[in-house]
């Protein structure tokens, strides 16, 4: 046996979840990426960054610029020269001057407001 939907039950949520996802692949169109963002200058002016395809990063006194919004602190680390990266800490500084700490494998999104730049820090190893 074959049953038709009745459209007016159905049509009206339907059009409205194509539409949304017709809506969400607009906004990621690669022509509407920022070519490249440096977080440093965008934190400092309290701007938030967008999604771009290269993004400027500051990890101590050097610059680097990275192709993707999401990075673990364990990639932070190896793109700094810090091997192994156990042997080091990572932290976020965040417009305002707070200091956060950034496990090897947290995710760190680089279109959160207010990141100015990374630091790193040998480990200390206890004796005893």
């Amino acid at each position: 046996m074959f049953v038709e939907a009745n459209p007016s039950r159905y049509g009206s949520q339907h059009t409205t979840n194509m539409n949304k996802q017709d809506t969400d692949k607009q906004q990621e169109k690669p022509e509407d990426l920022v070519d490249e963002v440096d977080l440093e200058t965008l934190a400092k002016s309290g701007q938030r960054p967008p999604k771009a395809r290269r993004y400027r990063i500051r990890i101590d006194e050097s610059y680097y610029v990275v192709t993707k919004p999401h990075l673990t602190g364990r990639e932070l680390l190896m793109l700094a020269g810090k091997h192994p990266p156990e042997a080091f800490i990572l932290t976020e500084k965040i417009r305002g001057g707070a200091v956060r700490t950034i496990g090897l494998d947290e995710v760190v999104d680089l279109t959160t407001p207010g990141i100015e730049r990374f630091n790193t820090l040998p480990r200390e190893v206890q004796e005893g």
